[in-house]
């Protein structure tokens, strides 16, 4: 095929990214600089966020058979570009700067992180079976290191370790569904396969083996239930800031594909495989609230409950109709600045490195006392998690249960309603924890670099971002109507 201008200004962001990728390398192979990395990637990330606009201008546009850049792709692109760029933030807090920061070299951390979102942006891109599977593990691998990053940390060690054996199970799940599918439909193309299967009325047993397959492989990224035991381990176990990076960039990638897949080719949802997203919605949810009840770690904690968090997105899913594409732009928009937010407190409790993060419920008792705007911010999150109005994740809730109604899935709407209702309980628990007051405690905050400064002041930003969405979210509505409509 010939690619044209246009094709290089649509395919901006994946390519400024790619070279931000080759900088960043040759820039440590060149003189080892913490610094001096987290500048070039900074760089790089915002220049790729920039040329989303460009790229908007030139959408729909299909660059090659495998990828299909048009205003639903740019809205997750720029949702995974502005998570990594958050990440890479708390990274460079989180790893401190001289001795008393992380004791190994700090620099790959950056150039795994981006190669991760080069993955994630091919991904939410992809419109072929190939161009899912590249995506995928170009997101997965960088992680695998990632999580085991901490190596001097057993737990992050036996993390990594967990993550890479049961991701790989995941992608095999993938694959051979993937090639069932190709048995049945002779196309790898997601516009390809949605015809085929239309021209039989519903999928086949073989088409549906496979699609179930495909199913159990991207389950397993999304940490849906039966699929979910890898999550808590590794939420422990990942250092702070690629937790973040796990709970965010690296879920929208694979759910923002799954919506694709769904919408290109709605018969891929129906049938039995219809009534399979159902149930893993339910059984997500009550089990990852009923499990986050007990935990008295904060990343465990956050780990079940993105469980149920993407159990209420698998509402909007499987309702699949009207208004269900818009509620998860919203939901995903709301859920990532959320997270981002929580883990951005974990980051900034566990700075300078010491060995382990700050992550234990006891270590934030009375934090309220030392650190008041942690505090405030950790406070906010915990409101928008769950979905008090006035804040972000009210209206994400708001528009998954209004998209249940109108597709009248009563019993998934009932199961929303209690799972909420049990997240309230341990959201208030961790805020209750916050400003109980401990004498043992010193009162005085401590000292920061401007390292911590800069995570500081981005934490206070999604924070206030969280609270003007929550208040005012016609800006969101409106980009998320537009990629809908568009993508």
């Amino acid at each position: 095929m010939d690619l044209t201008i246009q094709h290089f200004i649509a395919l901006a962001p994946l390519l400024i990214t790619s070279l931000t990728i080759v900088v960043v390398m040759l820039a440590i192979a060149w003189r080892r600089n913490h610094s001096q990395t987290f500048l070039l990637s900074v760089g790089g990330l915002n220049l790729a966020l920039l040329s989303i606009y460009p790229a908007l201008k030139v959408a729909p546009l299909v660059v090659t058979p495998l990828l299909q850049i048009d205003s639903f792709a740019c809205l997750y692109m720029a949702l995974i570009l502005a998570s990594t760029l958050a990440c890479v933030t708390m990274a460079h807090a989180y790893l401190g700067d001289g001795k008393a920061g992380y004791p190994g070299n700090r620099e790959e951390l950056y150039l795994l992180i981006l190669l991760a979102a080069a993955g994630g942006l091919v991904l939410v891109s992809a419109q072929h079976l190939a161009g899912l599977f590249i995506g995928l593990e170009l997101l997965s691998v960088p992680v695998y290191g990632l999580v085991a990053y901490a190596f001097f940390n057993k737990r992050s060690l036996e993390a990594g370790i967990k993550y890479m054996v049961l991701s790989a199970a995941g992608s095999a799940f993938l694959l051979f569904g993937m090639a069932l599918l190709y048995a049945e439909a002779g196309t790898l193309s997601f516009a390809g396969i949605g015809k085929v299967l239309e021209a039989t009325g519903l999928p086949s047993p073989i088409a549906s083996l496979g699609l179930g397959m495909m199913l159990v492989g991207l389950a397993f990224k999304l940490s849906l239930v039966p699929f979910h035991l890898w999550t808590p381990d590794v939420y422990e176990g990942a250092p702070a800031p690629v937790a973040a990076f796990l709970a965010t960039a690296s879920k929208v990638a694979v759910f923002a594909v799954l919506v694709r897949l769904f919408q290109i080719s709605p018969v891929a949802s129906s049938g039995i495989l219809h009534d399979v997203l159902a149930v893993i919605a339910v059984a997500s949810i009550i089990v990852g609230n009923l499990l986050a009840l007990t935990q008295n770690n904060l990343k465990r904690l956050l780990g079940y409950s993105s469980i149920a968090h993407f159990g209420y997105l698998m509402i909007a899913l499987v309702a699949s109709k009207g208004m269900a594409v818009e509620a998860i732009g919203v939901y995903l928009v709301t859920y990532v600045l959320t997270s981002l937010g929580s883990f951005g407190v974990i980051t900034m409790m566990s700075s300078p490195y010491n060995g382990r993060d700050a992550d234990a419920m006891f270590e934030y008792r009375g934090l309220f006392w030392r650190r008041p705007y942690l505090t405030a911010v950790m406070t906010l999150m915990m409101l928008s998690l769950a979905g008090i109005p006035l804040t972000a994740g009210f209206i994400g809730k708001f528009y998954i249960i209004a998209t249940g109604v109108e597709s009248q899935l009563w019993w998934l709407i009932g199961s929303l309603i209690i799972g909420s209702a049990i997240g309230v309980f341990y959201y208030l628990r961790v805020m209750v924890t916050l400003y109980l007051a401990d004498t043992k405690l010193p009162r005085h905050d401590a000292q920061f670099n401007w390292a911590q400064r800069t995570g500081g002041v981005m934490l206070l930003a999604i924070a206030i971002l969280a609270f003007v969405l929550g208040v005012y979210p016609q800006p969101l509505l409106n980009l998320v109507q537009h990629a809908g409509l568009m993508g």
